[in-house]
Formats: structure tokens, C-alpha cells, sequence
């Protein structure tokens, strides 16, 4: 069973760092990666043609095993989950009043490109509202995704875990839900994927945009996204020569090719080989497969059931455990509880979480 791993980070030992879904802690072996790839750069003659692919496609395998795909070439570097969002929404064609479902009080970067998109084909967005009371909150929304999608859903765009509050979604019944509508199902995992499991191969999404900084323990400017066949022959949002057949070929760069590599390489950002994140993130996901994602949502667990029985028993309102996350924790505060007085308490003691709406999320 999965124990603390404190001294594998620098956190102070006066500090209570509960935020990670804000920016995870570096881990002390992945400063050391970075800093000594910041630090080859210092002398150029050492870095050779094969720095710019090699690396990559070692942390393409080792993130194909992560989210269980064995198609490493459908992973893409990206610089964003927007730039990942946009490379989707760029090779998305709608119908007029074709809808796109998304849930309530979605992150940012998971909306914006499919209002673009809704826009340009006069399609529609349909947001499906979180229930404001009432028991199994998280399981009605659940149902109200369901019974959302219908013959006019073209495409579903949602979370694996809500950012703000922990509801945990049930991706393979809405997996399910959109084959029989053939819809596409595009999920922002960036507040899921590392800190826990999930399978390419039982979800099958049709992309998967997760930014490295939060729950994959990496740099910040860096994600990873998988792209499923749909979007085999689309058009990437830029023209990266990395990208096309025959790259490593220094000698005949000019010698301009026409097709790009197979899989998802298409959509890579330019500089892929990005010598300071690249080696950071594998370093990190080195350490996440050896974890396992199983192992730190059993660790998770363990280490809060106690608290949150404690909160619940003072008015604080928790969702089920069967349909929540259990390393990023919605705390509903009751109305009783003054907030800014809370936050000050926090930050008196050194207690780093944050707050969203009358959401404390640890």
C-alpha cells in the first residue's frame, strides 16, 4: 500500500499543501531533470538530431501506458488544453441546430473553442446544470447528461472529474450514450488523469487533452493529448516540419514533404522536442506508473475518511463517495461558516486549498 511521499517533494515543513488541482509540487527528481536540461543548453554542441525525437517518443510510450493505449502514436505534445481544444474544434464540421453538450461551470479552456465552433455552423451549446439541492446531487447530474444526449447531439465535451467540486462522471455509460448517436465524446483530463485510472482502451474517447502541470506532476506550458481515429486525417492548427516523414533527416530538410507521420504527430506544437518539459515529464510519469493512479486514489481515501466524517458531522456537505473523486474533494461550506474568516484561518496556519463559490476544494 501506497505510504506519504513528502520527501520526495520540497514543500516546507511548515506548509499544508492541499492544491494540488490549483499546480501540484514538483517532485525533488523532476526539479533536478529540469534544471539539468535547462542547463544543457549552455553548451549546444551537445545536443544532437536525436535530442529533437527520441525523448519524445519516450514519453509518448510511457503516457501511452499511463492511460492505458497501445497507439503511443496518438499522443500529441501540446503547449495547452486550448491549443488541444482548438486542434479538435478545427476538424469538427456541424450541422445547423447540431448541439454540443457541455456541464455546468466547465473550465475555460474547454469552452470557449466549441462557443467558436457552435458559432461559426449555428449550431448550438446546450449546458447541462449541476442540481442545486437535494440528495445524490452528483447521480441526477449524471442521469440529466444521459437523458441530454439525443439524435441532435453532435458532440459531447465534459471533464472526467469537475475542477471545481470533485463529481466524478460516469464516462463509459456516456461513452455508451454518444456511439448510439454517434457522437463524438471529447474529455479535458487534466483533473483526472495520473491521480487516477483511466483506460483509453474500456472509455475510447475521441480525444483526451490533458494539461501536465496539476495531477501529471510536470512543468507548466506542457500537455499531452490523445487523439482517437476520427481524427486521423484532419488538418493541425499549425505546420510543425517535425511533424511530417523523414524529419530526422537533418541533411534533406528542404526536400519538403507533403504527408505527416502517422498516428496523431500531425498535431503536435512546433519545438516538440522541448528540451527542459520533455525530460521533466517523463520523469514525472516514471514515477506516476510506478505509484499507479489505483494506488494514490486508495491512499487518497484512506488519508481523508476520517476528516470528512468529522466535516459532515459539523454541517459540512460532502458528496457520496461512489461519485466523487478521492484526491480533489468538493467541500460544500453551510451557510453558518463565514468564508473570508475561514481563508484567514487557512492562511494563518499555513493550510494551502482553494475556494470555489462555497466550495472549499482540497
Amino acid at each position: 500500500m501506497l505510504s506519504h511521499q513528502k520527501e520526495k517533494f520540497s514543500l516546507p515543513k511548515d506548509v499544508i499543501y492541499l492544491n494540488t488541482s490549483y499546480m501540484s509540487p514538483l517532485l525533488k527528481d523532476v526539479e533536478k531533470v529540469g534544471v539539468e536540461a535547462l542547463q544543457k543548453k549552455s553548451k549546444p554542441f551537445s545536443i544532437s538530431p536525436n535530442d529533437f525525437f527520441e525523448p519524445v517518443t519516450e514519453l509518448k510510450k510511457l503516457y501511452a501506458t499511463l492511460i492505458d493505449t497501445k497507439e503511443f502514436n496518438r499522443i500529441a505534445c501540446i503547449p495547452s488544453v486550448s491549443y488541444g481544444i482548438a486542434s479538435v474544434t478545427n476538424n469538427i464540421t456541424l450541422n445547423q441546430d447540431d448541439e454540443i453538450l457541455v456541464v455546468e461551470d466547465q473550465f475555460p479552456s474547454n469552452i470557449y473553442g466549441w462557443r467558436k465552433l457552435a458559432e461559426k455552423y449555428n449550431a448550438t451549446i446546450k449546458t447541462i446544470a449541476k442540481p442545486k439541492s437535494g440528495a445524490q446531487i452528483a447521480q441526477r447530474w449524471n442521469e440529466a447528461i444521459l437523458n441530454t444526449i439525443t439524435p441532435k447531439t453532435a458532440v459531447v465535451a465534459m471533464c472526467h472529474v469537475h475542477w471545481a467540486d470533485g463529481t466524478l462522471f460516469d464516462l463509459k455509460s456516456i461513452r455508451e450514450k454518444t456511439r448510439q448517436h454517434n457522437a463524438l465524446l471529447i474529455i479535458d483530463g487534466t483533473q483526472s488523469v495520473g491521480a487516477m485510472p483511466f483506460s483509453v482502451e474500456e472509455i475510447q474517447p475521441d480525444a483526451l487533452i490533458c494539461a501536465a502541470y496539476k495531477w501529471l506532476l510536470g512543468p507548466y506550458s506542457f500537455g499531452l493529448a490523445y487523439f482517437g481515429s476520427y481524427f486521423d486525417n484532419g488538418s493541425p492548427i499549425e505546420e510543425s516540419w517535425s511533424n511530417r516523414i523523414d524529419s530526422e533527416n537533418f541533411a534533406g530538410l528542404t526536400n519538403y514533404k507533403d504527408d505527416y507521420k502517422d498516428g496523431a504527430n500531425r498535431y503536435c506544437m512546433g519545438e516538440t522536442a522541448n528540451f527542459v518539459s520533455v525530460p521533466m515529464a517523463i520523469q514525472a510519469i516514471k514515477q506516476l506508473i510506478e505509484w499507479t493512479p489505483d494506488a494514490i486514489q486508495k491512499y487518497c481515501y484512506n488519508i481523508s475518511k476520517d476528516a470528512l466524517k468529522e466535516l459532515e458531522a459539523l454541517g459540512f456537505i460532502i458528496e457520496n463517495e461512489n461519485y466523487r473523486s478521492h484526491h480533489l474533494i468538493g467541500i460544500k461550506i453551510p451557510d453558518f461558516v463565514n468564508i473570508e474568516n475561514l481563508k484567514a484561518k487557512f492562511t494563518k496556519h499555513n493550510i494551502y486549498v482553494s475556494f470555489r463559490g462555497n466550495y472549499i476544494r482540497v
